[in-house]
């Protein structure tokens, strides 16, 4: 079983998301652990305080390493204890993930969805005001990650992004297992139309090949679909698509359309 933990201010946000969707269901069927731990319990302090004026002055308050060191050590204790829960001595001793949401990390991908989603653990550090201690970055996270170029109010709405995108790809957490694989950026284009009844709605036909019931030109139809899909909307992505030759004189008829004879 896969195990997710959460450290935040606000573990109320995460326990609504976990309890819902796919990833309740995921949670139910025991395929992972997700829990919510607020790093405050941890802080060390009369007054649960995590955060102080930065060294050198400035605007805002940064996080303080202790209440993060001590949480993270405190979920490492839980899971070095878990041998009620059958856990081998391997899954024990297994080095978790320990991820850090900021705007300096390297941009999320699906690519770094697949590769997260190997890990038996993984932990989440949402932070809140202007930043982080550097030595949280420097000795206590493995990675860094952003959600794009854009603020947001803490680290939890990214957190949980990340969360939702690895679950649904672990064994059994979708109802039909080849969603995963043929959703968008999973097989590096993105995805064909979907079409479902009724056959015609207000004059919009489903397209006939939908309805022939030749899967093979089906499969060859929405193949195409998905490389016209992603030529006109994110061209970008064929730099690392892995294309055949037959997707490659495909997509060259596909850019010649258009062209003056």
């Amino acid at each position: 079983m896969m195990r997710i933990d959460v450290l935040t201010l606000f573990p109320e946000m995460c326990e609504g998301v976990f309890s819902t969707s796919i990833l309740g269901k995921a949670r139910e069927k025991g395929i992972v652990s997700l829990n919510a731990v607020n790093f405050r319990d941890f802080s060390g302090n009369k007054h649960n305080s995590v955060d102080d004026t930065p060294y050198g002055g400035g605007g805002g308050m940064v996080l303080k390493p202790d209440p993060i060191f001590n949480a993270v050590e405190h979920v490492l204790g839980i899971t070095a204890n878990e041998e009620e829960h059958n856990r081998s001595d391997e899954e024990v001793s297994v080095k978790p993930r320990i991820i850090l949401m900021c705007p300096q990390g390297k941009t999320y991908n699906q690519k770094i969805a697949e590769e997260l989603a190997q890990e038996q653990h993984l932990i989440f550090i949402c932070g809140h005001y202007e930043g982080y201690d550097e030595r949280i970055r420097e000795h206590l996270v493995t990675d860094e990650l952003s959600m794009g170029d854009y603020v947001l109010t803490g680290g939890e709405l990214p957190a949980l992004t990340v969360i939702d995108s690895i679950v649904r790809l672990q064994p059994g957490a979708l109802g039909n297992e080849t969603s995963a694989i043929t959703d968008s950026f999973s097989t590096g284009l993105l995805e064909y139309p979907h079409y479902t009844r009724p056959a015609e709605f207000r004059g919009w036909k489903v397209p006939d090949i939908l309805l022939s019931g030749h899967h093979a030109n089906i499969d060859i139809w929405r193949r195409e679909q998905a490389l016209l899909r992603t030529l006109e909307r994110r061209p970008d992505l064929f730099e690392t698509a892995e294309l055949t030759l037959k997707d490659k004189k495909t997509l060259e008829r596909l850019r010649n359309v258009d062209k003056p004879e």
